[in-house]
């Protein structure tokens, strides 16, 4: 039973097809059984035999997601008071799902007077304590750091001296720091500089584990050992996009595979990191992938005795990314692919408690959509937002305490403030403003944002 095949799935060994009936697989997880990638293809499709999404099933797959979703985590949205303080946008790998990215030779000093000021940023470790040290004393818990890949960015000091020993350094993409207008200093610098007043450190890719490793046989292990030293807490399980080879072969052929993702992801937890792990879907995959994609998490948090505290479905946002510069994609997912995503996300994942909507990429109005088709938890507040807003997207930068309780009690949920691990929770009672995060080191329930600045981004976002 297939649906009808597109340009695009002829170009992939993996097809959206299964035997399995729509009514078997959805019977199946009504009973709380265990899915099968097959499972999952019917959930997905809402049954291989008829061409497009069915309303009607869709509806009953997304009931069966909401009813799973209040058994294991209750009536609470989470969210979290964090800072997103990316360090660089100076990257060398050519992913056509992204636009966060500027060419790195555009950062060194010889190019400098011809390049755009605005274009991109690179910033020091003194510069990134800073604006960290900021935000913990406004009242945030975590800082989230996710950065391109630097030629000169190296693991710590004794990387660096063993990339400029490198005989080669165009074959491992290194140029010395003192070639460009600024030197980003190390990974191991950069989270030391981060790790200020307690602050909850969320950072360093398996990407960027990669490249902080190239030119070296050291492990993973290795890798993140150092960098926990240094401050990190946990590792955002992002640049897994679709853990299926033939997918990542053409959206970001530079990157790592599958296979060196799920080692990174296995070593992190290894050294006592905790890990959360993403799906970047509406591109060029189709259902068989995502569900390939669920499994492969699935099996990773069996391995990692449950180190993943929440997957985060992210929905490919297409306007302004090579991908659809090219005419390889002509938009990204529809709504009934995003809450049926999030829907089968929560009935697969058996082992993982907590699935996000992210209001960065479905706006306030999708978001809440989401939490009723299995997600419970909400992201953070943010501060400043710059990957999904280079790439077009179309919803702000900015949610402060307040704007999580107007959205969260308006669908009949309690709001709930949580730390990144979700080991602290702190209950909000919309009756009691004002509101401000109070789990940060520095917190006490002052708002993060005053009045008057609050005003300004609301200013801001509507200019844009």
């Amino acid at each position: 039973m297939d649906r009808p095949v597109t340009e695009t799935d002829l170009e992939f060994d993996h097809r959206p097809e299964t035997d399995q009936p729509f009514e078997n697989a959805l019977a199946k997880a009504e009973d709380g059984e265990r899915l099968t990638v097959d499972d999952a293809i019917a959930l997905l499709t809402t049954g291989t035999d008829t061409a497009g999404i069915d309303r009607r099933r869709k509806e009953r797959v997304l009931e069966v997601a909401d009813r799973r979703r209040a058994e294991v985590v209750g009536e609470e949205v989470t969210f979290v008071a964090n800072l997103n303080n990316n360090v660089t946008t100076a990257c060398t790998v050519g992913c056509l799902f992204c636009n966060f990215k500027d060419a790195a030779h555009t950062f060194e000093t010889e190019y400098a007077a011809d390049a755009d000021e605005t274009a991109g940023f690179t910033k020091t470790p003194a510069e990134s304590r800073e604006i960290v040290r900021n935000a913990v004393e406004r009242g945030i818990s975590e800082v989230c750091s996710v950065s391109g890949l630097h030629p000169a960015f190296a693991l710590d000091a004794d990387h660096l001296e063993t990339l400029r020993a490198h005989p080669d350094p165009k074959a491992i993409t290194f140029t010395p720091p003192e070639a460009y207008v600024t030197d980003p200093g190390t990974y191991v610098e950069q989270i030391d500089a981060m790790s200020v007043g307690g602050v909850h450190v969320h950072s360093v890719t398996p990407e960027e584990a990669y490249h902080a490793r190239r030119g070296t046989d050291w492990s993973y292990e290795e890798v993140y050992r150092r960098l926990k030293r240094a401050g990190l807490d946990t590792v955002p399980g992002t640049a897994a996009e679709i853990l299926v080879d033939e997918v990542r072969d053409v959206i970001c052929p530079g990157k790592i595979d599958t296979g060196e993702w799920l080692e990174a992801m296995e070593a992190a937890a290894n050294v006592g990191l905790g890990l959360t792990a993403t799906i970047m879907y509406g591109h060029v995959e189709n259902e068989t992938h995502r569900a390939l994609h669920l499994e492969r998490v699935r099996d990773l948090q069996e391995r990692v005795d449950g180190a993943i505290t929440e997957f985060v479905p992210l929905s490919f946002v297409h306007q302004q990314t090579p991908l659809y510069e090219h005419g390889v994609v002509t938009g990204g997912a529809s709504r009934d692919e995003d809450e049926l995503m999030i829907a089968v996300s929560r009935l697969f994942l058996d082992n993982i408690d907590h699935i996000q909507s992210s209001w960065v990429k479905y706006g306030d109005e999708g978001g809440l959509k989401m939490l009723t088709c299995g997600a419970d938890d909400f992201m953070g507040t943010i501060l400043s937002e710059e990957i999904t807003k280079r790439a077009g997207g179309e919803y702000g930068e900015f949610r402060s305490v307040a704007d999580y309780v107007d959205l969260i009690t308006a669908i009949g949920r309690t709001p709930v403030e949580r730390s990144t691990d979700y080991t602290r929770r702190r209950v909000i009672d919309p009756d009691d403003p004002p509101f401000g995060p109070q789990l940060g080191p520095r917190a006490d329930g002052t708002p993060l944002l005053s009045e008057r600045e609050s005003a300004v981004r609301s200013a801001a976002s509507a200019d844009d």
